[in-house]
């Protein structure tokens, strides 16, 4: 799944790594989360999207990732998490008028004043999808794995991560305050050009070995995406 010796990491996190078993401390506990990959296709092959975390922000700064978060008390299920955060954070919609229908264009003011609500907490995502007559389409979102971040982290996450499509008729955009940058980009040039962690460079690396979005998801069907990947300390690397 990834290179068998690891990922180099700084001196410091090696103590730290150290001190934390030496001391027997509980590992906190990880808060559920989940990110989605979202796929196009490109003149050679596919692109997934990325977001550049903002300088400000506490968790992975710099670093690029794709959109997603933790699940919220409005939730009912990791799924429904998963299709909140990509509209949150890149203003797609995995909904539609019906099971077998997809909603178009959801960029116009009526609907930014809607997902702003909706970041803000002032409006659900349940009560969003009810004003505009619209049925939640989880089945869009296809299981692709899932991570917990290593025990000697303070802040650590439990998080799924989903594949799906973009909608035809719908476009990515810039609206996240958490993100100072994002792009559409192949799998293989992001691996040579982005800054990541491990998550996303062993999620892109997997990806790479495909040709088009169609293999991608068909491969999907076929993984284990409920046993969890927790990575941990080997001498002054990062292994799984």
């Amino acid at each position: 799944m990834t290179e068998p010796t690891g990922w180099p990491i700084p001196r410091a996190l090696v103590e730290h790594a150290r001190q934390f078993y030496a001391a027997g401390t509980t590992p906190a506990v990880p808060r559920i989360a989940a990110t989605v990959v979202l796929l196009r296709p490109a003149p050679q092959g596919f692109e997934v999207y990325v977001i550049r975390r903002s300088a400000t922000m506490v968790f992975a700064s710099g670093m690029y990732a794709f959109p997603g978060g933790s699940l919220d008390p409005g939730d009912t299920d990791i799924a429904c998490a998963a299709a909140r955060e990509v509209f949150e954070e890149s203003g797609v919609l995995l909904a539609g008028p019906d099971e077998s229908t997809v909603v178009g264009d959801v960029s116009d003011d009526d609907w930014e004043a809607q997902r702003h609500a909706l970041v803000e907490g002032t409006l659900s995502f349940a009560d969003l999808l009810q004003r505009r007559g619209l049925v939640l389409r989880t089945d869009l979102l296809v299981p692709w794995a899932r991570w917990i971040t290593p025990e000697f982290e303070p802040r650590r996450y439990d998080t799924y991560f989903f594949l799906a499509r973009l909608p035809e008729e719908q476009q990515t955009r810039e609206v996240t305050t958490e993100a100072d940058h994002t792009l559409w980009i192949r799998p293989g040039d992001a691996l040579a050009r982005l800054t990541m962690l491990p998550p996303t460079l062993v999620m892109l690396t997997e990806l790479s070995r495909y040709s088009d979005v169609d293999s991608v998801l068909a491969a999907a069907a076929e993984r284990d995406a409920v046993t969890p990947v927790m990575p941990r300390v080997d001498g002054d690397r990062l292994v799984l």
